[in-house]
């Protein structure tokens, strides 16, 4: 996990540090989240173990006690047991902040903050995490987990960042260091293994792209260039499949938020690209042999970005008002591919959106730290 000198410069003068600070400053003293502090009531595993509902399953009104559960595409049920999503996002939002705070004034006081909220989250024996999605989306009614439920850890994504960012400071030991990785590696291995991973992993829409970003960043997080190179060829040759020559992704579009689902493709896609681009081989210049590549997947993008009104398709049945929000491809994206009016509009938005949906989709919480 490398960085690039002139991104990390312009990271260090940024528009958005007062913001930054201001938020890691709040981190100091904000209640540090642990996956224990909520106990899902369905979850047949321990409290150590995260559990979610699916967003679109409701209760069946035909049937007396609601069981089993049916499904409304695009409408999430507020109902629905989403508590260790809001704690594994929560924690990450006070890592990045304090990280990030702590890169740019190298006050020992945010790593020291940092590093507690990641060993209670992740290490210590009474608060952690077990390594596993075996119980995300489940349906009740219908099974206690599923492979789509991996999607649910993309915000995990920025923590192997965060913590590069972290490692100057003493407050890192050996023993953090070592049981970081090991968390890391034991997900890692359970989303290739397990029978949820598997299916995950051969899904052909958001899903695939999802659980192939998270493997790229955790991959070169334990040292598992095997896997990085793997996940490297996976998106030239079953990623990219995804899209229609013209930079369009027909199953994104044909959901029930085709704008929200176009954009969180393209951002993920692009978390791949900046993760695992090398000098030999950038994944953000590679083009198949039918000319997909991810220019052609932001060049679509784009001009509905800058001005919505122009979106061909149905609007999104929920949030559609919350979008464009600021994600991370632009800029990745605006950087990396030369796209000025990219980063303009990342500067020119919401610093936070006041949306749930909008920043439950920001797998990438502050691009500066990937770059």
């Amino acid at each position: 996990m490398t960085s690039n000198p002139k991104c990390s410069a312009f990271f260090l003068s940024c528009p958005d540090k007062n913001q930054i600070l201001k938020q890691a400053k709040a981190a100091l003293d904000a209640p540090i989240p642990h996956i224990t502090d909520a106990i899902c009531p369905q979850s047949p595993g321990s409290v150590h173990d995260y559990c979610s509902n699916g967003d679109y399953w409701w209760p069946d009104p035909a049937s007396p006690d609601g069981l089993p559960y049916i499904r409304r595409d695009g409408e999430s049920n507020p109902d629905n047991f989403h508590e260790h999503r809001r704690l594994l996002r929560r924690m990450g939002d006070l890592v990045v902040s304090l990280s990030s705070a702590y890169s740019l004034t190298k006050e020992e006081r945010f790593a020291r903050q940092a590093v507690t909220v990641l060993k209670e989250f992740f290490l210590d024996e009474d608060t952690k995490m077990n390594p596993h999605l075996s119980y995300a989306q489940s349906i009740p009614g219908i099974c206690t987990g599923r492979g789509i439920g991996i999607i649910d850890t993309i915000h995990l994504a920025d923590i192997p960042y965060a913590f590069q960012a972290l490692c100057k400071s003493p407050s890192v030991t050996e023993e953090i260091r070592h049981g970081m990785k090991d968390w890391f590696a034991q997900y890692l291995g359970w989303m290739l293994t397990s029978e949820n991973g598997i299916e995950e992993m051969n899904t052909s829409n958001n899903h695939s792209v999802c659980f192939f970003m998270q493997a790229a960043v955790f991959s070169l997080f334990t040292g598992n260039e095997l896997l990085a190179g793997l996940c490297r060829r996976h998106y030239k040759e079953v990623l990219l499949k995804q899209m229609e020559v013209n930079g369009a992704f027909p199953r994104e579009l044909g959901r029930t938020k085709p704008y929200n689902y176009s954009i969180f493709i393209v951002d993920n896609l692009a978390a791949i690209c900046q993760a695992l681009s090398t000098p030999e081989d950038n994944l953000w210049e590679y083009e198949d042999s039918d000319g997909r590549s991810m220019k052609k997947a932001v060049s679509f993008l784009l001009p509905y970005l800058l001005d919505k009104s122009l979106w061909p398709y149905p609007p999104d049945v929920m949030h559609f008002d919350a979008f464009p929000a600021r994600a991370s491809f632009m800029m990745f994206a605006g950087y990396r591919l030369g796209i000025p009016q990219l980063v303009k509009l990342y500067e020119q938005l919401p610093f936070e959106s006041d949306n749930e949906e909008a920043r439950r989709n920001a797998a990438v919480r502050q691009p500066f730290l990937w770059m």
